[in-house]
């Protein structure tokens, strides 16, 4: 299913993405060295419930994970890179973290993840990794222009991530949102140029560059829904939700001190 919004609707869906966006980065300023994966599933439950959200996870129960994932965001560390299911681990000096939250507000959804270090070592490897998804990310968002298709996106997504040197993996990219969390289109990062479903205002796309620094191939972790890197190399993701407007691409999931910035 596809779904087109009209012009009255894209305001309920930004206010979507700007608590996914709020809340993230809540969630990055307070985690530390120290912090445990189960007490940021509380913080996000805890504010999407204040804010009157819905959350996309708790009963979300797809074909390829193992009964309803149960928490409120996932949380993917180190060579974990997709839906990270919370658990009991400590957040350790220099651990690369992902946040990836989905949220339902007044019917309409928004999904975003972000990559950061927690604590103070740096390892050169994550904050390439991490500048490369954001790099392929601001790439893809250029390219959806109205008119363009969804593989002007891939494209563009995928020349970024291939000239810094990793895999691609294409099982799991970008999709569609609207008034649910996964639709169509299927948005892989990488492709060809002018091929695919032709963007029109009123569609709302999740891009999401991921990598992994050493291969493209996924293990499922024996928790059923953890994403891990084969090789257990580290990885990273970066999402937003856009709208496809008639001017170009508005992003969704910007916090509310970077709106009033700009």
């Amino acid at each position: 299913m596809i779904e087109i919004l009209n012009p009255h609707e894209l305001p309920r869906a930004k206010e979507a993405g700007t608590l996914v966006a709020d809340i993230l980065q809540s969630v990055k300023s307070r985690t530390a060295v120290g912090t445990n994966l189960l007490d940021i599933d509380r913080w996000v439950q805890a504010m999407i419930v204040d804010a009157g959200g819905l959350s996309c996870y708790v009963d979300y129960e797809p074909s390829f994970g193992r009964g309803p994932f149960g928490h409120y965001i996932c949380t993917s560390v180190n060579d974990a890179v997709l839906h990270g299911l919370p658990h009991d681990y400590t957040l350790a000096d220099g651990d690369l973290l992902t946040l990836d939250l989905a949220v339902s507000k007044a019917g309409l959804v928004a999904d975003s993840a972000i990559s950061f270090i927690v604590g103070d070592l740096r390892p050169p490897e994550s904050v390439a990794m991490i500048d490369a998804t954001e790099r392929a990310l601001h790439a893809g968002i250029t390219a959806a222009q109205p008119g363009a298709r969804i593989g002007d996106i891939s494209y563009a997504i995928g020349e970024v991530l291939s000239e810094a040197g990793y895999p691609i993996n294409t099982e799991f990219g970008g999709h569609g949102v609207g008034s649910t969390m996964h639709q169509d289109p299927h948005v892989a990062n990488t492709g060809r140029p002018g091929r695919g479903y032709k963007l029109r205002p009123g569609l709302l796309l999740a891009l999401e560059p991921w990598i992994m620094a050493d291969t493209a191939e996924l293990v499922t972790d024996s928790d059923g829904w953890t994403l891990r890197s084969a090789t257990g190399c580290r990885t990273a993701h970066s999402e937003h939700t856009i709208a496809i407007t008639g001017d170009g691409a508005e992003i969704l999931t910007l916090p509310t001190q970077a709106q009033s910035v700009a």
